[in-house]
């Protein structure tokens, strides 16, 4: 077993059902990000995968990301110029709230602005089939 998940990533899974060539070390990529708990960039996820096979290079997991992306099992988090983040992309909708100086990024799923996004398109006369919504903030200081 590649990663601590019983289960086959949805990335082996939809790449094994499209008939794509998984290599081990696209396995490897792919359960680190299945793994992860947060939301790693490149760099974090080549050092998490480099531990478990040491002949996956940074190079290798640029190109690995890149062909995730195109066959859209992954989700590239933009942080406004800084490093991209990733996630592997779930049945479960969510939108992210992203931290500018930590640069953390909070899950968070808000049913009046799901709504209010259903309006607005239908307002300007389309059906919505798809979001991706990510804020950024900065933690606001108590006393």
């Amino acid at each position: 077993m590649i990663g601590k998940n019983k289960h086959i990533s949805r990335i082996v899974d939809s790449f094994l059902q499209k008939g794509i060539k998984l290599t081990h070390q696209r396995k490897v990529i792919a359960q680190v990000i299945t793994d992860a708990s947060d939301h790693p960039d490149a760099n974090e996820v080549f050092m998490r995968a480099n531990k478990i096979d040491n002949r996956i290079s940074l190079a290798t997991v640029y190109r690995t990301i890149k062909l995730f992306e195109e066959n859209k099992v992954l989700n590239r988090i933009e942080l406004g110029g800084k490093k991209a983040r990733y996630e592997e992309l779930t049945d479960s909708h969510h939108d992210h709230l992203i931290d500018i100086d930590t640069g953390d990024i909070i899950e968070f799923v808000d049913d009046e602005i799901e709504e209010l996004q259903k309006k607005v398109a239908k307002k300007l006369g389309y059906s919505l089939v798809d979001h991706k919504m990510e804020l950024f903030g900065k933690k606001i200081k108590t006393n």
